[in-house]
Parts: C-alpha cells; structure tokens; sequence
C-alpha cells in the first residue's frame, strides 16, 4: 500500500531530518515547518521508525482538506477508506489541535471525526458497536488556518525514547536533539570528543551510536509492529538489516565528565543498556581538573542555564570558567546549547555560528566555534 508519510521533527532540525533521509535514500520530500512528507509503503514506515535519530515521530497522513463547518468536517472525514488500515476491532481514539481556524473547539473536532470514521467502519464491516479491543491506531485531526489534516501515529512513543535511558537526570536532554547536535557539528569518528557537563550520557550515549551506525530505534517497539497492514515480520527484516550494519570495529574516543556522581553512575548504565559503555569513559571530575591530551578534539555539550532562582552568578562564572577553559585547546571545536543571550560575553568569544532550536519547550540558541581543520 502506497502512503504519505510525515515525519515529524522539532522546529529547527528540518535540514538535519531531510539530509537523514536522503541518506536513506528517499528523495521527492516535502519541507515546511516542523514536518517532512515522503511517499512510501508499509516497509517504508518500519525504515524510518527504526533509523531516524532527529525526528520526533512517522505518521501516515490519511487525508488532507479545508473544513470550516462541522458538517464539512464530519463528510470528508467518512469519505475517507479507514477501512483499509484500521481492522474491525481496532482501537482509534482521535486527539486534536486547532490554530487560527474557524473550527476552534478541539474537543468537538475530535468528537466529529471519531463519529465519522466510526459511520465509516459501520457500513464497512455491517457490525453497529466497535469493542475496540485489538491493536491501537492514534488519529489526530490538526486545523490549521481551516485545512483539516488527519494523520494516524506509526511510531507510539515519540522517537527519542530509545529504550536504553531507565534514568535521566533532573533536566535531560532529549536524545534527538542531542544526535542533532552532533549531526550540526564537525565531529566524526576520528576525532576525540568531549562533554564536560555530561549528565546521565545522552550526547556521548548518540555519538557512540552515530560512530558505530547503530541505528537508534533497533532497542524499541513501534505501535505499528501490531497492526496487520505491517505486522512484527516486516519490523524484524529491518531491524536485521539494522543489526548486519553495526561498525563493531570502529575505536572511538569519547570522554565525558560531571560534578554530580549519580549524573556519572547513571550515564554509565545508560550507555551498558544500548551497549557502548566501552567506547566512553564517563568520570566524576570538574571540567577545570580534566586533562585533554588530544589536538583538533570537538566539544558537544548542553551546560546548566540558570533557569531557576538564584543561579544566575554561579552560571555567569561557569560560562567564564568555560571559556578560560577552552581557551587553552586552541586546535578544539566547541558546539553547545543554552537559552542564556549573555553566552557569548560571558565565553569571551563570539561564535561562527548561531542557530535558533528548541530543547523542550525551552528556546536555546546553538553557538558553533570552530577550530581549524585537522591535518589529513
């Protein structure tokens, strides 16, 4: 079965998601804010589910049209063939958002298309209830500026959710920004990369991933390995192909420290889970006490920013430390985000590049130092 397929990303990463996905091989994808529409088939969603590292979710796109009455809502909705991915026991709850559209009660929109898809099913399988007892299919109808779009979710869990962090810290860090943010950077497998303020591991855990080409959702269950239009087979073969392309003998030097001991006890469980705690050395050390041995070394982090009371001095001297720091590896790059706007001052250097994206709900900006380029 052909499809539309969206993958969705946090706003920003566009560029980062569509070069993944050329890289995968797709081309013919669509771009606008937040999302990346491809056309593909049930093995196409299992490839994508399972290889994305910056995307948030794949969904289907079952149908797109303007709507400004409810009546209109409710009749291209039922004119839709639900009955070709949604069995007749299948469970479909409807979500919904609503933005500068004439249909602004979210609440009612989701009623509308559930009772037209329900009218749908009906006639379909000539049965009158629906025990919806069998696999689940999450619909949600989105209205913006009056276009109706309705998608059902492949994926369950968003795509970040890896299956190998049993325990994040207080303010993790999502782990398709953080493999984002090395896709961002000049970082490769030759070189030594570092995180002085590592936390439970996500940028070192994504960068052992990336490094080794362990793809990121090989770990986890997808929504869509139950239903019978793709089913678990199609979701083995390609987690197999997935597995034959792991690099087990590529050497990574990977260095990560924190001044908080569970952060450093917890990142080494994390990376044991996926199976990279021998390519990272995590320690408990300040960043001030660590030795860096290495020339044209990279620097991915995501420090503290001093979002809660009373943190502001202590963060305005780490950002000062940082910068001393860094000032002695001249040969080093360095790549981080915050959402403090005194970063560049308080490093002491302007950055050569600066990116607008999104960790959470917070808005951070990326900087980008640039050491030269190491020798070949």
């Amino acid at each position: 079965m052909e499809f539309n397929i969206i993958a969705t990303t946090t706003f920003g990463l566009e560029a980062v998601v569509k070069r993944e996905l050329q890289d995968l091989g797709y081309s013919n994808i669509k771009v606008s804010d937040g999302k990346l529409e491809i056309q593909g088939n049930e093995e196409d969603i299992a490839i994508l589910n399972i290889n994305l590292r910056c995307a948030e979710r794949v969904l289907i796109k079952f149908g797109e049209f303007k709507a400004t009455t409810f009546d209109e809502l409710f009749e291209k909705t039922k004119a839709l063939p639900w009955e070709n991915i949604i069995p007749e026991d299948g469970e479909f709850p409807v979500d919904g958002k609503s933005i500068k559209s004439k249909l602004f009660s979210i609440s009612d929109s989701q009623a509308i298309v559930k009772k037209a898809i329900v009218e749908r099913l009906k006639k379909h399988y000539k049965i009158d209830w629906f025990k919806e007892t069998g696999s689940k299919y999450k619909i949600e109808v989105s209205l913006l500026k009056d276009i109706a779009t309705l998608t059902i979710d492949t994926s369950g869990d968003g795509l970040h959710k890896r299956g190998y962090r049993d325990r994040a810290g207080d303010a993790p860090l999502k782990e398709t920004l953080a493999a984002a943010m090395i896709k961002l950077s000049y970082w490769n497998p030759e070189r030594t990369l570092y995180d002085p303020f590592c936390g439970s591991g996500t940028i070192l855990i994504e960068a052992a991933m990336i490094g080794k080409n362990i793809a990121p959702g090989i770990d986890r269950d997808f929504i869509s390995q139950d239903w019978e239009i793709i089913g678990k087979e199609i979701y083995k073969k390609q987690r197999k192909i997935a597995l034959g392309k792991i690099d087990h003998n590529v050497k990574l030097r990977l260095l990560g420290s924190d001044v908080d001991k569970r952060s450093i006890l917890r990142a080494r469980d994390n990376a044991e889970n996926i199976g990279v705690n021998e390519d990272i050395q995590f320690f408990m050390k300040d960043m001030m006490d660590v030795d860096l041995h290495w020339d044209y070394g990279v620097v991915i982090t995501n420090p503290p920013y001093g979002e809660r009371m009373g943190e502001k001095e202590e963060i305005e001297r780490l950002y000062k430390d940082f910068g001393k720091k860094f000032k002695e590896f001249p040969t080093w790059s360095v790549y981080l985000i915050t959402s403090n706007e005194n970063f560049e001052k308080l490093y002491g250097k302007k950055a050569d590049r600066k990116r607008k994206l999104y960790n959470g709900r917070i808005k951070v900006d990326y900087y980008q130092f640039y050491g030269p380029r190491p020798p070949r």
